[in-house]
């Protein structure tokens, strides 16, 4: 960016030219003193005192060294060393706490191409928090930081986004922040759950239905791409959507028509596609499980969701805002002995499984403070569960040595089975009993 004149501009040139830009921005010399602010940056982040040529990394941070010193990126030295504008996501200090905000630099040179300033435009991610627990996401370590700030890079485009990482990891969360910050969030982000469905069912739900398209279709049903209308369709666990459904899926996302099923209407719509699986597909399009056509469609732009053994570092604030959120009535606090004994423990089912251990702690728990015996006797717990993942059945007539070994699935569909056969196919109360939906026993039975 050029200014027009190589004179040095007076303080009232650079202050007005910052209100032309409509988020908060600040003038800063090249030797990070900030110069002048515009008016959405008192509004969001109070004033700056000129007068006593403060720096920008104690103004945002409260850093005695810039950034990148301090072991953080800086967008003014990563400018120096490019020559154009850069852009990173820092978490500052504001009068709120500490927020995550998307930082952008632009160096504005003289009519001779010399370096004179700098313009730093600030904008705050509303969808996480490195402080307050009232936002979805929350976090400061270095891998959440890195995930966040390309969730806040591709928000504004309609580019399709494939979320990696393990179960529990909160890809749903981060798929939900995607939406949030972007031009649909005003409308619908619709999910579909896609492990465990089976071809017709995964076409009802996804396309809909028509009165009569097939036994039991009672009434016409509305598909899940159509609800997702001008806003967002997530599909968790893409990986699971049968190969047989696969090439509809890739027809849907190219063409943005379907029909419903057992209806020879074509039907447009218009969606932003996330999806989200634990596996990896590239390993499946070499086995023949995925197709690649539809792999390439989807991985457009893809974000790794770290594990909780990646962001260690967001264990406390973690645990604070999940006691929060499940004990809104009363204040738990966990005991530093019980807080080291949860930082040694590696959590393979991540942030999920800390909230399971978190829930048993208050329930164990006689007080509102969390000891680390009540914090061994929930992992301990999650041990045995572990142990009995592995479930054996054996038919009445053998003996004990010779029992069958099954897997789990296995093991479900046959007590949903008996549980069929003992209650007269009353799916209701065998759902109850089961503790299930009636749609997801329907599904289980048809597996």
């Amino acid at each position: 960016m050029n200014i027009i004149s190589s004179d040095a501009p007076t303080y009232e040139t650079l202050a007005n030219m910052l209100e032309g830009y409509d988020c908060p921005a600040i003038l800063v010399s090249v030797d990070y003193h900030i110069l002048a602010i515009n008016q959405h940056y008192r509004q969001e982040f109070g004033e700056v005192p000129l007068q006593k040529q403060s720096r920008c990394f104690e103004v945002s941070h409260g850093y005695s060294v810039p950034c990148d010193k301090a072991g953080e990126d800086c967008p003014l030295s990563a400018v120096l060393q490019t020559g154009h504008r850069e852009r990173v996501l820092h978490i500052h200090q504001t009068p709120r706490g500490k927020e995550h905000v998307d930082v952008e630099m632009l160096p504005i040179h003289d009519n001779h191409g010399e370096l004179l300033f700098f313009v730093e435009l600030l904008r705050t991610v509303s969808v996480a928090s490195a402080e307050n627990m009232s936002s979805t996401l929350v976090g400061s370590s270095k891998k959440f930081n890195q995930m966040l700030e390309k969730i806040t890079r591709v928000s504004q485009s309609n580019a399709s986004i494939l979320l990696l990482g393990e179960s529990g990891s909160g890809k749903e969360l981060v798929a939900n922040a995607a939406h949030q910050g972007s031009q649909r969030v005003n409308h619908a982000l619709v999910t579909l759950e896609c492990s465990g469905l089976t071809d017709s069912l995964f076409e009802s739900e996804l396309f809909g239905h028509v009165k009569g398209a097939f036994t039991g279709a009672n009434f016409n049903r509305t598909g899940l791409v159509e609800l997702a209308n001008g806003g967002t369709l997530f599909l968790d666990e893409i990986g699971d959507v049968p190969l047989s459904m696969q090439v509809k899926l890739l027809r849907l996302i190219e063409t943005g028509s379907f029909r419903p099923v057992g209806s020879s209407t074509v039907k447009h719509t218009n969606f932003r596609l996330i999806c989200a699986t634990n596996k990896n597909l590239m390993n499946m399009v070499n086995k023949g499980d995925f197709r690649q056509d539809l792999y390439y469609r989807i991985n457009v732009f893809p974000i790794y969701v770290p594990s909780l053994r990646e962001r260690r570092d967001d264990l406390s604030l973690l645990i604070t805002t999940l006691l929060k959120r499940i004990s809104e009535r009363k204040e738990y606090h966990l005991t530093d002995s019980a807080l080291q004994t949860l930082k040694r423990y590696d959590f393979p089912g991540n942030i999920r499984e800390l909230r399971n251990i978190l829930n048993r702690a208050i329930i164990l728990t006689d007080t509102n403070v969390i000891e680390r015996s009540t914090i061994e006797e929930c992992l301990e717990i999650d041990k045995e569960s572990d142990q009995q993942e592995t479930i054996f059945l054996a038919p009445q007539s053998e003996s004990n040595t010779a029992r069958e070994w099954v897997d789990l699935k296995t093991a479900e569909k046959r007590y949903l089975s008996d549980l069929m056969s003992f209650h007269n196919n009353d799916k209701e109360k065998v759902a109850s009993i089961a503790n299930i939906s009636l749609r997801s026993l329907y599904r289980k039975l048809e597996l």
